[in-house]
Parts: C-alpha cells; structure tokens; sequence
C-alpha cells in the first residue's frame, strides 16, 4: 500500500482539524474550572481558535472528498492502524520478510537409561547338588563368556558320569562281536549318557575330559554363558540348589536402551532408524549418538505422551542404567514458507501476524501455522512470500489495533504514547491561531502577546498527559513482608524508556539470600486500555533476582512481584516507578 503526497496533505489536514478541537475543549476546560474565562487573552485564544476553524471549513470539505481509500478510514480492514516513525522508533518496531528457508525441527524429551533386554541373562542349574567353590563373588562383577563362576557337587551328575564310563568300556569290549546287534545296543547307550550329560551344562570339552580320565569327575565347573555386569547373586558357598534356581542374573551393557516421552502432536514425525542423541549433565560438552529403534503403540494416559525406544552402543560403558538424560530428534522438514517465531501473536484459539503494509500502516493478518523450529514457524496459510511482518512490539500494536476496532481513536492514540506528538500539534496550531485569527486582536503581535499573558497560571497543564512526560525517578525500595526482606531496583537505577533490568532481592528470616524461590514481574502502566505483561526472573547470586522488561514508553509503571517459596504461602507485592520520556 502506497500513500501519495495528496494523501498525506489531507492527514495533515485532519491532524489540524483534530488539534483545533482539543485546544479549544482544552482552554474551555480550564477557562469553566479554573476561572480562566476573564484572564487577558483568553477572548484573542478563543477568537483565534474559531477563526482558523472557519478558514478550515471550506477547504477542510473539499479535501475530505475522495479520501475512502486512505489507510485507517471505513474501507480499511478491522483492526489497522497507522503510527508515525517517531513513534515506530520509540516503542522499537522492527519488521522480517516472509521466506522460503529450510526448517529443522527439534523434539526434545527427558530420557532414562535402561538395559537392553535382549541381553539380560540368567544362570541356573538343571540338577541338584552343593556349591564348593564361587568365583564371582560380588554384584557389579564384569563376567566375561566362558569364565568360570562356581564349581557344584551333584550326586546325579557323579552317577550319571560314571554310566557314561560304563557305556564306553562296553562299546569298546564288544566292538569286535559277530553280533552288529550287540554292537549297536551298546553305541545306543554311549550316545543315550553322553546326551543326559550335554542335558545337564556339560559342553563338549567336559564330556572329552571324562574320556580321557577314564575317571568320573567328583565337582562340576559351572561357566559364563555371556559376558555382562552382574546383577543378582545368590549362589553362596555351602548353599543346596535345586533345578531352577537362579544363580546369577547378568546384564550385557555393551548396548544400552534410553527410553524418552514424546508428546501426541510430536510423534508423526519420529520415524524408525531415526538419528537420536543424547546429553548428560555428567559429561559436558559430549554428544552420544544413537537411533529410533521402537516406537510403542500407546498412549500414556497419565502423561499423555507415548514412549519411544532409542539404542545407543556403549563401548566405555559410560552409559548407566538409570541416568538421565537430555534427548534430541532432528527432523528435516525441508523448504517451507517460514515467519520467525516472535511474529506469531498466539491467542489460544488464533494466531495471527501484523503485516508491515509500508508509510507506518500495519494490519493484523490471521494466519495457520504449521511445524515450528527453535527459530522459525510454518505458515500453511494467511501471508504469502514477500510480505514484510512484525517482530517487535507486537503486544503494543496489538492492543493499539484493538482498541481501533472498537473505535477509540483516543484511546489509541495515548495508548502507545502518541498523545504528546497529538498534543504537540494541537500546542502549535492553537498558538498560532492565537495571535493571528483573532478578532479581539489588537494591531500586530499584540494580540499574541495578550494571548500568551493569558497563559499564565496555566502551569497546571504540564501534568496532563501527553503534555510533559515526567522525568526519571531513581528505584530502591525495600519491604519486610512476611519475614521476607524484599528490595526492588532496576538497572539503569533511574530507569528510561526501553528495555531494563528489574532486580528483586530476596533475603529470609535469617539473613541469608533465598535461592529457591521463584519470581515472576508483572508490569504495566494504570491507564485504560493497558495490558499486562509477564517475565520469569532468573536467579543471579545471593537471593538476587534479575529479569529484563520493555518499558515503551516514559510515565509512571506498577510492577508485580510474585515470590514463590517452597511450603510457604505466596507473596505478592507492588512497586511503582517513573520512567523517564521525552516531553514537549
């Protein structure tokens, strides 16, 4: 939207219009209640005042044709406004074209170590008997595969190596009958005890070693089946096992599981063999890498999110069931059509952005958002590439353009400190209307010199908004509530408008700075119309709490501060301070 040099002589125009009225409601409000009426120079103001009105009628009517299409007017849409660049650069308005740019989103969880369990193994007997011997003999033990654990006397076993024995001596006696009949019954018995034996965990080098002694062996040496960290023991010297008994439980942490919650609207872009990573407190500064191995088929109705599996190898073994863990999914969403971020005004039931329509103009635009990043936002529907939005002092022009909807042009106008710039206007047009229009006048310039006599006694004006912004006080304030000891400061400690520091410092009853609390500042300036703004103080150091807010404009502000403390009621005290502005 372009705005010509005829438009902008007719906003002028306008401007002059309203400045006229507002210094005529202004001197006769002071002239009825201040008993203005009678002082020299209020007949040449008054006389002044209408005459420059009627100078303005016939022109003012004829610029007021044609003037449908100008920003602001009735063919406008709901909600624009326009604001001028002394006010754009007060209140910090910055703008950032709508692009095409590539959008990486993050989904992250808390994660919890786990063991794979795949790879848990339990070591049990299947015969009866005594332990002699443990060697592994503590929990956290590392067990490599094939090492010896505990040796076991079992009285079946010792028989059933001696049949075995048996059933080799009469192989070989009758290995060299005429009967192949006899032959086969007894190589059916070597093969029916050495099965009983691989039956009950002996392997194949046991059974050999009994060959080869040609003796049965009184103790039998029991072996790691995997390698692992021990869990569970239970296999004690002296101790009577029975089959079944569980010895050992050992776990193979050379993999790990980390397990980690994703809410319902993140899950569609999790995939399987996706690449995860993880980040503990414990080791700063190092990434662990990993992928998406299962993503479990329901909900958690107590959170409200659903599980996904992640594996990770774990060659340190620094990984340990148990931790937890900061986990991060990237997912590529590719090229979309992107906003940033602190573009969007999210209402809850609607989103929308405030397009920069060029010569001070913005109007707000709902919009329908898609996947977000760390910075940017997906627009699936509203603005277009190349539209220009707002990044900055969105909340400002927000209630600005509220307030313009339902037809408080003043109201807006003061809202966001236009009221001096108004004011301004109208102090210029009046004065000059003053000393040249007036019909009272005397020759010359003395009907203004009149006119400014009777000025006097009007100091009482400078304390009308918009008219002299007040200056700067210096904040320091400390309250004892509770048993609290409170002091509120800012930083600049004379604070102006723009963005500054509050500082909230926080001492108990015993005289040490609380550290656990909780601040939160709520500001805002007492006048109609103004919203109210919240930030979340950050602990500094010794019960000081810091938190930086935008103070858009110079005048008086209430600050809120809310302290949380753990197992005590809530405490929430108020602050005023004067934000030095400029002024006429």
């Amino acid at each position: 939207m372009k705005i010509t040099s005829e438009t902008q002589s007719r906003t002028l125009l306008i401007g002059g219009v309203i400045a006229a009225l507002i210094v005529g409601v202004v001197g006769g409000y002071f002239a009825a209640h201040l008993g203005m009426a009678d002082m020299p120079g209020m007949k040449s103001m008054e006389m002044g005042v209408k005459q420059g009105m009627g100078n303005m009628k016939d022109t003012g009517a004829k610029s007021m044709q044609g003037m449908e299409g100008m920003p602001g007017m009735s063919t406008a849409p709901t909600g624009t406004i326009v604001i001028p660049a002394v006010t754009r650069q007060l209140i910090g308005v910055r703008t950032a074209p709508v692009s095409y740019a590539p959008l990486a989103q993050e989904i992250r969880a808390v994660g919890t170590v786990e063991y794979d369990e795949r790879k848990l193994t339990k070591v049990n007997l299947r015969v009866s008997g005594w332990i002699e011997q443990v060697f592994i003999n503590a929990i956290g033990q590392s067990v490599r595969t094939g090492q010896p654990m505990l040796t076991l006397y079992s009285p079946d076993l010792l028989a059933t190596q001696d049949e075995y024995l048996l059933a080799l001596k009469a192989q070989a006696q009758l290995e060299d009958s005429p009967l192949a009949e006899a032959r086969q019954d007894a190589a059916a018995l070597v093969a029916s005890a050495r099965e009983r034996l691989r039956l009950w965990n002996l392997n194949d080098e046991q059974i050999a070693a009994v060959e080869r002694r040609g003796k049965a062996e009184r103790v039998l040496t029991v072996y790691a089946p995997s390698s692992g960290i021990v869990l569970k023991r239970q296999a004690l010297p002296g101790n009577y096992v029975e089959p079944g008994t569980t010895l050992y439980e050992l776990a193979d942490l050379s993999t790990v599981w980390i397990h980690g919650d994703i809410y319902g609207s993140e899950i569609t872009a999790v995939r399987l063999n996706q690449s995860a990573e993880v980040t503990f407190e414990a080791y700063p500064g190092e990434t662990f890498r990993g992928k998406v191995a299962y993503i479990y088929p329901y909900l958690n109705e107590a959170t409200r999110t659903i599980r996904v599996r992640m594996e990770f190898a774990n060659p340190h073994l620094k990984l340990k069931p148990g931790m937890y863990g900061n986990v991060m999914l990237h997912v590529d969403a590719g090229r979309r059509l992107v906003v940033p971020k602190e573009a969007v005004l999210d209402s809850g039931l609607r989103q929308l952005v405030f397009l920069d329509l060029g010569q001070g103009v913005y109007q707000p635009y709902p919009v329908k958002l898609g996947r977000r990043s760390q910075d940017y936002v997906e627009v699936l529907e509203g603005i277009k590439e190349g539209d220009r939005v707002v990044t900055s002092a969105n909340f400002l022009l927000d209630a600005e353009s509220k307030l313009a909807s339902a037809g408080g042009m003043q109201a807006m106008m003061g809202q966001i400190g236009m009221a001096d710039w108004q004011m301004r206007g109208a102090y210029e047009k009046g004065m000059e209307g003053m000393g040249k229009g007036g019909v009272s006048a005397p020759p010359g310039r003395e009907g203004e010199k009149e006119g400014m006599e009777g000025m006097k006694g009007m100091e009482g004006m400078k304390g009308m908004p918009g008219m002299k912004s007040e200056p700067g006080k210096p904040v320091s304030e400390t309250r004892q509530v509770s048993g609290f000891s409170l002091t509120f400061s800012t930083v600049p400690e004379t604070p102006k408008a723009g963005e500054t520091l509050l500082r909230l410092k926080v001492i108990d009853p015993a005289g040490y700075g609380a550290t656990n609390a909780q601040v939160v500042f709520v500001y805002t300036m007492p006048m109609p119309g103004m919203m109210e703004s919240k930030v979340k103080a950050t602990h500094a150091k010794d019960g000081m709490y810091e938190a930086k807010a935008m103070l858009g404009m110079g005048g008086t502000w209430v600050v809120t501060a809310n302290v949380t403390l753990p197992n005590l009621p809530p405490i929430s005290e108020k602050f005023q301070l004067t934000v030095a502005g400029g002024g006429m």
